[in-house]
């Protein structure tokens, strides 16, 4: 037979989703892959009953339903500070997921280069492996996950093509300062390069902290793209409802590989989502103080346990360090697995997120659940040192 892909070799599954499988195989609470346990707004649900019945049941639009694009337009125009136009500078897809991956292939040609902040999601160097690109990282300092200026510069100078940043962090919980943002759109601006923005976790922020819109920066808005998904906004990851936002020039590139990616997102769920769209800020400020409790909660815990982490800025993940815990010779990965099936907590090998050798001590764990699940895990989490002897 002939020979298949040469891509896959480099490349593996996604090691988020593995845990999920061994931690259903073993009754683990998934504390592993990023979704909550808590039911979406129940305005959504009332209206995903009716729209059962009452439909859409066919094929949308291939850029996204007109009254979605509607309300998400005039949601995301709210806080990016600008007027949007859903006709031309937007596009609905199956998750921001698609979003980034459309983007990747609008932007580059084979051989270029995408610069990523390291830890990273691990999507991100498969999708640049999936184009052909070349990822170049930039490393993150812990705990506070700075970097340094001179290495960013020395990046640009490879001859990136995109910079491809998630803002807040997924895993780090990093929300980028406006100061750091502007010092990587004015190497955008002098180096002419793409920014790729993944924005997913724009209404998680903490004490204090600001989100910031790369494209409302100035000079960028021509060369930004927008990734972001009502999944987490919303609580409705298996909706599957993401969004790019970008200049005509670019999106009108994005919606030709979004229309042979895929046919569309699914028309009963753009209007149920409607309602949450239209929702007042009031929303996103409890929804953020939800959050903020969760975090408090789990992050206590840790404490109690003596379990050291990093404190995130945004997101729902903290990096744990399970150094103490480790035996001799285990790798991260092989420690996942032991200790979802002993002490019935599933997480993250931290190797899957960074690009740095000899981070084997590492692993993410994610805290959007309810307070008896989160109690739950933190009790199992008291014995890990039992356990894992």
């Amino acid at each position: 037979m002939q020979e298949l892909s040469r891509k896959n070799a480099l490349f593996t599954d996604s090691v988020i989703r593995r845990m999920t499988r061994i931690a259903i195989d073993c009754g683990a609470i998934n504390l592993a892959q990023g979704f909550p346990d808590f039911d979406p707004p129940k305005a959504m649900l009332d209206r995903l009953a009716e729209v059962s019945y009452a439909g859409p049941h066919q094929y949308p639009i291939t850029m996204g339903a007109p009254n979605f694009r509607a309300a998400l337009a005039k949601k995301c125009g709210r806080f990016m500070g600008r007027t949007l136009d859903p006709n031309t500078e937007m596009v609905v897809t199956i998750g921001s997921t698609e979003a980034m991956v459309d983007t990747i292939f609008a932007l580059t040609n084979p051989g270029d280069k995408i610069a990523m902040f390291s830890p990273y999601f691990e999507n991100y160097r498969a999708q640049a492996i999936m184009a052909d690109c070349e990822p170049v990282f930039i490393p993150l300092v812990p705990p506070t996950f700075h970097f340094d200026p001179n290495v960013l510069e020395d990046a640009f100078k490879q001859g990136i093509k995109a910079i491809l940043i998630c803002n807040p962090s997924n895993p780090s919980g990093k929300v980028f300062t406006y100061d750091e943002l502007k010092l990587i759109a004015d190497l955008c601006i002098k180096y002419d390069v793409y920014a790729i923005m993944d924005e997913v976790y724009e209404h998680i922020i903490y004490d204090g902290h600001k989100h910031v819109y790369m494209n409302s920066l100035p000079g960028m808005w021509e060369r930004t793209v927008s990734c972001s998904s009502l999944s987490k906004t919303y609580s409705i990851t298996g909706w599957r409802l993401g969004y790019a936002i970008a200049p005509q020039h670019l999106m009108d590139r994005i919606k030709q590989y979004h229309d042979f990616n895929t046919v569309g997102a699914p028309s009963p769920l753009m209007e149920a989502a409607v309602v949450g769209l239209e929702m007042p800020d009031s929303y996103y400020q409890e929804f953020g103080a939800h959050y903020a409790h969760m975090k408090k909660l789990f992050t206590d815990g840790l404490r109690d346990i003596g379990i050291p982490f990093t404190d995130p800025q945004g997101a729902y993940f903290v990096l744990a360090n399970i150094g103490p815990y480790l035996k001799k010779g285990q790798t991260d990965v092989e420690f996942c697995e032991e200790m979802a099936r002993k002490v019935g907590v599933a997480c993250v090998p931290g190797t899957s997120f960074f690009n740095e050798k000899g981070v084997n001590d590492i692993v993410r764990v994610h805290f959007a659940k309810r307070d008896e699940t989160l109690y739950e895990a933190l009790e199992r989490l008291s014995k890990i040192k039992e356990k894992m002897g």
